[in-house]
Formats: structure tokens, C-alpha cells, sequence
């Protein structure tokens, strides 16, 4: 077919139109501190999946030996005052923590540090290849000390723990658009090829936007008109409002429910989405109901949730309070989530008591309208138990030094992976949680998120026992850090959730300091669209087994 010249100025025009509509579509969000801060409280944005795409990952003090998986130095364990480069051009030696190009966000901040003058240095956010820091400032006033934000955007913990003890966390998202770099000046800081002094660890996540998102730089301009956002989205990280803006019905089942039997609630409401669940159970050994108590939940004929009662809920089978963005227990043993879970047709929420004696429930199930639309996804938690795994132990202090990585899961398909919990009963006097996460995503092929040890991925430090409730991250049981007993570490995620196009797969290194047989469950929190598979399946004959009396006594783990 021939096109006349004016039939090829029209057409001309046309593909401009729709490149720019595309265009225009792909960019119609822009990414700033403001709408950072409004997505982090939005339980909804975690249910779509997100657009502008982006890649959350981590800079970290991890030792640069563990390069390659599989030769003896995966485990290395010296996760400090590693550095990805020195700056000098300003007359100064500026440690380089973080350099990523943008468009991108840092959207959590966690360090710690130990020897002396470690946490005396000046922290510098650089911007956009700007050569004068927009933040010059001391580490802990920055992190924790306020400077940017009052907790619990900025906070330390645990509170009970010393101050020179703590995990210093900064959840104050800054966004840039063509470039970040944080260095660290510190005068105590010397290294060399035997020793790396002082201690200074850290991890920091970002995002990472497919090129064309519009982001609007951080700024202490930024800062002060983002002032009253920063106050309320506190308020609602300590105080979360479920009802506002939202008509939610209550659907009720209160029951006994006897020994290999189950109770179920089936919910009809077109449109919508779970926004909390309550679950109280009353029974003769309650932690053996809170473990031998399954919560079922499926969506539009997809189950995608299976977990111990006290597991889903961030309690295991210890009796502990919380109180967290997505999830709390009380004095009364009253648990509840906050995740929002929606579905299309229906939802079928199963109660199945593997134990061997009756269970009384209370559930209570709200739901709320929820537009669905082609990036819906629907809420899944998965759980399973190392029952009696070997440690390997240090080679420091009689162990092998054979440590091994373990998995929370795999999943294979589209989604978001929002969060993870660990229960651990140790069953000797030392610390077990050397190990650093491993996070690989859509076939790397090293992980894209390398941490620096257990208790760092939880936000605390020092192996601290010391218990702690914040909104993304919580401690409600540390009895077992050092000594035979329980410890129970949750992490939730909202801005440095992991989008995954085609899979997942998360990891922990299971690092005890001596070798030791020890139980260490992990509870993992994720979105997805399927169809999708994942590597943990129900496991009915791990519920059952009988929970310690006395976690303290590591006989009782047999």
C-alpha cells in the first residue's frame, strides 16, 4: 500500500501521541520524599504490584572474602568496616558506604558499631553528583538522634539494651534522581591487610527504578515541607487507624474445635479484602494450641497461607506481647493482623487443630471494599521448621567452621516479598545467629541483598537479648540469644518489600558460635499473582510435635 505524504504526517503524529502516552503512563507517578512517606502507611500499595518497577537492594559491611558460592570462604564472618571505596578530593578520607546511580530511594538505614571513636565520625549524604552534602552530620544523631525524624522513623533498639548495644535504624526514605553516595569520615578507622579496626557495620537498602521514573531529589527543602507528613506517619507507624476511610464488616466463629478436627468461615463479599484478623485460643497446654493450631486461608480457590496460629500471628508458641505495623499480641493473648488480603470472589479461612486436645477459638475476620485490578495480588504466608538441624559451630571453639545456608523459601512466579519471622530454641550457652541473609531475585547470580549477621537483619545488634516492639521490626522473646530458651525475630517490610518478576529466593546462614542441635523455624510473608509455586508445603506432622514446657531446658527440645 502506498501513503500519501500527508497520510505519513498523520501517522508520523500518531506513533508520537502514543509514545508519549506511553510515556506518559510509565511516568505518570512521581517518586518523592512526600509520596514515599504516604506508600510506606498504605497497606493497600503492597497489594499491586508496583509501578514504577523497582529493584530493592543493599549495600553492606559483608565480607568481601564471601565472593564466590561454594569455596570455604561463603561463610567468612569479619562483617565489618568494609568499604566500597575511599574519597579523598575534598582533603578529607571519606569512607564510601553507598554509590548507586538513580533513579532510586535508600529506604532503610540499619548500623552498628563497637571499639573506640567507632561512632564518633561524620556521616555525608551526596546528591545528584552534588560536591556539598545535603546531610553533614554526626552517625547517631543521624540515624537515631532525630536529626531527620523522630521515632519510630528514627529509632534505637532494643530500649532496654545499653545505648553503645543497639541497632540504630533510620526508615526515613530519600529519594534521588541521578545519584547517591554516603561516606564516612572517622579518624579511628584503620585498616589494614592483618585487621580492620574499629567495628562499624551496616546495612542499607534502596530502590532502584527503571530509567524514566520521575523522582524529585531529597532536600533539606524537601525536609521542612515534608514536616507535618513526617509527624502524622509516625502517628500512624505507632498507632495504625484500620478504619479510616474504610466500611469494614465483621464476620465471626466461635467454637470448640476437637483434636484432629477443623472449623472453617467462608466469606462472600465480592470486591473485597481481609484488613484484620483476630484470633484468641483458650485450650488446656495453650503453647501447644498456639503451634498444633493451623490458620488455613484461601483466595478464590488459591491457598496460599498455611502457618502455625502463633507463627502467623509473630508470637510461635511462647506467650509474648507485640505491637507492630502489621501485626500485635497483648497481655491477653489476643493476636491480630493488619495485612491487607484481597480476593475476588471469596475467602475460606480454615482453623485445623492437629494437636491432641480441644481448642476454643474466637476469630473474627473484617473486611473492607477493594478495587481489583490487573496488579492485584493476593496475600500468602508460608512456614516451616529445621527440626533438631545441626549446627556446625565456629572453628574458634570446637566446631567444624561447616556452616550451611537455609531457606525461607522459593518462589517461582510474580510478586513481592513482604517480610520474614524466625523462631529459634537454642539448646546451649552461645549465640546462634552469626548468619547473614542471602537474598537472590529473578536468577542473580549473587544475592542482591548480602547481610551482616542475624540480629542485623532484625534491626537490633549484639546478639542483645533484650525485648522490643517497633512497627517493621520486633524482638518479643530473646530468652535464647545466649543461652538455652526461645528467641522469636520478626522483620515486616513496606518500602523495602523485594518486587520479583520470575523469582525469589531467600536465605539465612544457619552461624552458631558452638556445635549444637537446635530448632529454627521461619515464617516467610509475600504477595504474588499466580499462577506460582512455591518450595514450602504444609508439614502437619511438625505442628504436632510437642512444644517445650521449659524452653530454658534444652532436654525439652527432644
Amino acid at each position: 500500500m502506498k501513503y500519501s505524504k500527508r497520510d505519513l504526517v498523520v501517522l508520523s503524529l500518531l506513533i508520537i501521541f502514543c509514545g508519549a502516552l506511553l510515556n506518559c503512563c510509565k511516568r505518570e507517578k512521581v517518586v518523592s520524599l512526600r509520596s514515599l512517606l504516604i506508600e510506606m502507611t498504605d497497606r493497600e500499595s503492597l497489594t499491586r504490584f508496583p509501578v514504577p518497577f523497582y529493584n530493592l537492594k543493599q549495600f553492606s559491611s559483608y565480607d568481601r572474602r564471601s565472593d564466590l558460592e561454594g569455596l570455604s570462604n561463603w561463610f567468612a564472618n569479619s562483617d565489618y568496616t568494609h568499604f566500597t571505596g575511599v574519597d579523598s578530593s575534598a582533603g578529607r578520607k571519606e569512607y564510601i558506604l553507598f554509590d548507586a546511580e538513580g533513579p532510586g530511594a535508600v529506604v532503610r538505614w540499619w548500623m552498628t558499631f563497637a571499639g573506640e571513636g567507632s561512632s564518633d565520625g561524620i556521616l555525608r549524604i551526596y546528591i545528584d553528583g552534588n560536591n556539598k552534602p545535603v546531610i553533614e552530620e554526626n552517625v547517631l544523631k543521624l540515624l537515631s538522634g532525630h536529626l531527620l525524624a523522630g521515632p519510630p522513623l528514627s529509632t534505637s533498639v532494643s530500649p532496654e539494651s545499653e545505648p553503645h548495644q543497639r541497632g540504630h535504624n533510620l526508615y526515613l526514605p530519600i529519594p534521588y534522581k541521578k545519584q547517591c553516595r554516603i561516606t564516612y569520615e572517622c579518624d579511628a578507622v584503620v585498616i589494614t591487610p592483618e585487621s580492620r579496626k574499629p567495628s562499624i557495620y551496616y546495612n542499607i537498602c534502596y530502590r532502584q527504578y527503571e530509567k524514566g521514573t520521575r523522582v524529585v531529589s531529597f532536600s533539606l527543602n524537601e525536609l521542612a515541607h515534608a514536616s507535618e507528613l513526617i509527624t502524622g506517619t509516625n502517628g500512624l507507624l505507632e498507632a495504625p487507624d484500620l478504619t479510616a476511610g474504610r466500611v469494614n464488616k465483621k464476620h465471626l466463629l466461635s467454637l470448640a474445635i476437637q483434636a484432629n478436627d477443623s472449623a472453617q468461615l467462608v466469606i462472600s463479599d465480592k470486591r473485597s479484602a481481609i484488613s484484620r484478623i483476630i484470633l484468641k485460643l483458650e485450650a488446656e497446654n495453650r503453647p501447644q494450641a498456639l503451634q498444633s493450631t493451623v490458620i488455613s486461608i484461601s483466595f478464590d480457590d488459591h491457598r496460599t497461607i498455611w502457618v502455625p496460629a502463633g507463627h502467623f500471628f509473630g508470637t510461635a508458641y511462647r506467650e509474648t506481647t507485640s505491637s507492630t505495623f502489621f501485626s500485635s499480641v497483648d497481655n491477653e493473648l489476643k493476636m491480630e493482623s493488619y495485612w491487607l488480603m484481597p480476593f475476588r470472589k471469596n475467602c475460606i479461612i480454615r482453623l485445623i487443630n492437629f494437636g491432641g486436645e480441644e481448642v476454643k477459638a474466637d476469630l473474627q475476620a473484617e473486611t473492607t471494599y477493594y478495587r481489583w485490578d490487573r496488579k492485584s495480588m493476593y496475600f500468602g504466608a508460608s512456614w516451616h521448621e529445621y527440626h533438631q538441624i545441626e549446627a556446625a559451630g565456629s572453628e574458634l571453639t570446637g566446631g567444624s567452621g561447616l556452616h550451611r545456608d537455609i531457606s525461607f523459601a522459593d518462589i517461582a512466579g510474580q510478586g513481592v516479598y513482604a517480610g520474614d519471622a524466625i523462631t529459634v530454641l537454642n539448646s546451649v550457652d552461645a549465640w546462634w545467629g552469626e548468619g547473614d541473609e542471602k537474598i537472590y531475585v529473578d536468577g542473580e547470580s549473587f544475592p542482591s541483598s548480602f547481610g551482616t549477621g542475624t540480629e542485623d537483619y532484625y534491626g537490633y545488634a549484639w546478639c542483645r537479648p533484650e525485648v522490643f516492639t517497633h512497627p517493621f521490626i520486633a524482638q518479643p522473646d530473646g530468652s535464647g540469644n545466649f543461652h538455652p530458651g526461645t528467641s522469636v525475630n520478626m522483620r515486616y517490610r513496606s518500602l523495602d518489600a523485594i518486587p520479583f518478576r520470575t523469582r525469589i529466593s531467600s536465605n539465612i546462614e544457619l552461624w552458631h558460635w558452638l556445635p549444637a542441635v537446635i530448632n529454627y523455624s521461619l515464617t516467610t510473608y509475600w504477595y504474588t499473582i499466580p499462577p506460582f509455586t512455591i518450595s514450602i508445603k504444609p508439614d502437619p506432622e511438625s505442628v504436632k510435635r510437642p512444644v517445650p514446657a521449659d524452653p530454658s531446658s534444652p532436654k525439652n527440645m527432644l
